[in-house]
């Protein structure tokens, strides 16, 4: 009998790590396993670890070929696996807010990329830029933090703020309607981040807590601008705490490299 109510919770948890799998990644579903869109948002972060391994990884693979290929081909990466799913919501969110407070749902529905957009994209991947040229041979382990503190951002904004759709429309209203409580929620994040802090090579055992800062003030600063939150802004959210934590980091360490 418990075997029996095991079961549905089992399906329905591994459905959804599906679910996340294919939602933020093109990355191919392992056969055999059928995916459900509920509460995927708490699985997030798991991606994360797979999007940021392989970034790490090639950031190793061409070392041989010096920083510009490796910054350049990372990012190339890191747009490629996400779909250009969260860099759309960059643009659309910069073009809302220059928008203003009445028509700032239609110009985030616009399928044409404004002027603000373009300037929001073109700045966030200058921080990126400079933090992975901060970083050298620190990158690794760095992208490994900022990718999952990038999709920890929007568990931020789901929490502190209502959407601002109604219900059944935009792409990330299941997020919402399927939201379950912070606690709830994290709990799978907070397993990565301590697997993070336990295997880091010092000092990335607390300098990847620097993301936490992003993390909390971009969606939270995007809130209170926009007056709550959509799928536009969860993506911005993600990417911009992703570039800003990768500068951060690269910051510090840097300082700590020059200081020794």
């Amino acid at each position: 009998m418990l075997a029996v109510a095991k079961a549905p919770f089992r399906a329905a948890w591994l459905g959804d790590l599906a679910g996340a799998w294919i939602f933020y990644s093109v990355l191919p579903l392992p056969p055999g396993i059928t995916p459900r869109f509920e509460r995927i948002a708490r699985f997030a972060p798991w991606i994360a670890l797979a999007i940021g391994g392989l970034a790490a990884g090639l950031w190793q693979l061409l070392s041989p070929a010096g920083l510009i290929a490796q910054v350049a081909l990372v990012l190339a990466l890191g747009s490629w696996l996400s779909g250009g799913l969260h860099l759309d919501g960059v643009m659309d969110t910069a073009d809302g807010l220059a928008a203003g407070p009445q028509r700032r749902l239609e110009a985030m529905d616009d399928s044409r990329v404004g002027a603000s957009g373009v300037q929001a994209l073109l700045q966030l991947l200058l921080v990126r830029i400079a933090g992975l040229a901060l970083l050298a041979a620190a990158a690794p382990w760095a992208l490994l933090w900022a990718e999952v503190w990038g999709r920890i951002a929007p568990l931020v904004a789901m929490q502190a703020f209502p959407y601002l759709r109604e219900p059944s429309k935009g792409t990330a209203a299941f997020h919402r309607a399927h939201w379950r409580g912070w606690w709830l929620e994290l709990l799978p994040s907070a397993l990565v981040l301590g697997a993070l802090t336990a295997l880091a090579h010092p000092p990335f055992g607390w300098l990847g807590w620097l993301g936490l800062i992003p993390a909390l003030l971009v969606p939270l600063e995007l809130g209170r601008r926009l007056g709550g939150h959509s799928g536009d802004s969860y993506g911005a959210c993600v990417e911009w705490t992703v570039s800003w934590s990768l500068l951060l980091m690269g910051l510090i360490s840097w300082r700590l490299a020059a200081a020794a």
